[in-house]
């Protein structure tokens, strides 16, 4: 007790040393604790892992049912999708090559009469693409789809009618003999490894999604063109998709300023009175828009989608 009292630093230093040793002591053995815990953990989760790759695999009567359900569910959301993308298309109708082109007929002069009504120009001889159809039949097989194609082509220009365009300058169609450049839908899948199968089989399956493409022009201020656009894509009856778009205005240079300075060979004013007359006419000047009154060329390629499934 003297010595602890004589050198009262060095034993407070000795007691902060001792405790400092026993709580690291205590920490020590808590951590080898949780490591041994961990470790057992760790080594039983192992062993299971590796017992149960070593099974051999055999049917559950539960698990079976379960993957039954989940195949039944999946199978009943994929048909659900799949009519959901069959309802904004146009049905194929059962029509005779003779109906076909009477339908045709039918059709020009109902989309005449609209235009002109909404004072839309058409181009000459205009028969939706189906200029080759206008005095020869088109074969049986391909009378249906053409129908359907033709009520595509329909719904499409009465679109560019109802958002009041100017005109129509081109309307044609991209028939499977030209080519469509580089987007393809619907590419063909390479042959599965197996037996092939006879020349003389059963034909090709169809693919999934077929396209029939029109190439369109028309001409209009921006506000119809946006409404044109807007009425294509969102059309509830035909499913549209733009393939491409390329847009012209009609002037490839700005608007002119207004309100320069004079130019140097302009006669100066004669009479101080001349500013005053000059404010007076700038005042009665009427405002002029700089944008949105100009005329655009819209140029489109659309594709009209068919799934077959």
């Amino acid at each position: 007790m003297i010595w602890f009292r004589q050198n009262g630093f060095l034993g407070a230093f000795l007691v902060a040393l001792g405790v400092g040793t026993l709580g690291s002591l205590l920490f020590l053995w808590m951590a080898k604790s949780g490591f041994t815990e961990a470790s057992g953990q760790f080594d039983e989760n192992a062993s299971e892992l590796n017992r149960l790759q070593r099974l051999a695999v055999f049917p559950n009567v539960t698990n079976l049912r379960k993957m039954k359900t989940q195949a039944d569910d999946y199978a009943a959301e994929l048909n659900k999708a799949k009519e959901q993308l069959k309802k904004p298309v146009l049905p194929i109708p059962v029509l005779a090559p003779n109906e076909f082109q009477a339908r045709l007929r039918q059709t020009m002069a109902a989309v005449a009469e609209k235009a002109r009504a909404n004072r839309v120009k058409l181009p000459g001889n205009f028969y939706l693409g189906f200029e080759e159809f206008a005095a020869a039949l088109p074969d049986t097989a391909a009378a249906p789809l053409l129908g359907q194609e033709l009520a595509q082509a329909e719904l499409l220009v009465n679109a560019l009618i109802d958002a009041r365009v100017d005109g129509i300058t081109a309307f044609k169609r991209v028939t499977a003999a030209e080519p469509r450049g580089a987007a393809t839908l619907s590419p063909t899948p390479a042959p599965a490894a197996g037996p092939r199968k006879p020349p003389g089989g059963a034909a090709a399956a169809a693919p999934l999604i077929e396209r029939n493409v029109v190439d369109l022009t028309f001409v209009s201020n921006p506000g119809s063109a946006r409404r044109a656009l807007n009425q294509i894509t969102t059309a509830g009856e035909q499913f549209y998709v733009l393939r491409t778009l390329h847009v012209l205005n009609e002037k490839d240079k700005g608007p002119p300023r207004e309100g320069e300075p004079a130019t140097a060979d302009a006669p100066a004013p004669s009479a101080p009175s001349a500013a005053p007359a000059a404010s007076l006419a700038a005042g009665k000047t009427a405002l002029h828009f700089v944008v949105g009154t100009e005329r655009i060329q819209t140029s489109a390629r659309v594709e009209m989608l068919r799934f077959n499934f």
